[in-house]
């Protein structure tokens, strides 16, 4: 990315999925939806605090932020509500939208994300034909919250 994607309003969905198929599944459905926006895809919670603030040590988040965090829940390193808790925390990251895109159906998942103010809690489809769908529903959701 150089300054000219950041002059034209460059703003990525950064999606935060370890598990390659879903990675996939993801990137087929928001073709398949024509949502065209730029994707950058991070495999763990250490790999999206890094893109998100560049170093742990002195938090400040950098630019472009995304548009929008699309954030599993089950992921290696540091699970996706750490990450949640570590955007929350911030005053430069607070206000970023997160949608929750998990397969975890866990009560309690639920409830802690929605404590740290996401945008969304959408559970990932048992069928790859219902991706498109489910992607649909994310951007419905965002487009609602952010109106």
């Amino acid at each position: 990315m150089d300054s000219h994607d950041v002059e034209d309003g460059y703003k990525p969905i950064l999606l935060v999925e370890d598990n390659p198929k879903d990675v996939e599944r993801i990137l087929t459905a928001f073709k398949k939806n024509d949502m065209d926006h730029i994707i950058h895809v991070v495999h763990d919670g250490v790999e999206a605090l890094e893109y998100l603030f560049g170093s742990l040590d002195t938090p400040c988040l950098r630019l472009p932020k995304p548009k929008l965090v699309l954030l599993d829940l089950r992921l290696p390193r540091i699970d996706g509500l750490e990450v949640l808790q570590m955007i929350r925390q911030y005053p430069d990251s607070q206000h970023l939208s997160v949608i929750v895109f998990t397969g975890s159906q866990d009560a309690k998942d639920r409830d802690t994300a929605n404590a740290l103010h996401i945008d969304g809690y959408v559970l990932k489809p048992a069928d790859d034909k219902d991706y498109p769908k489910a992607l649909e529903e994310i951007g419905l959701t965002w487009l609602i919250k952010n109106q």
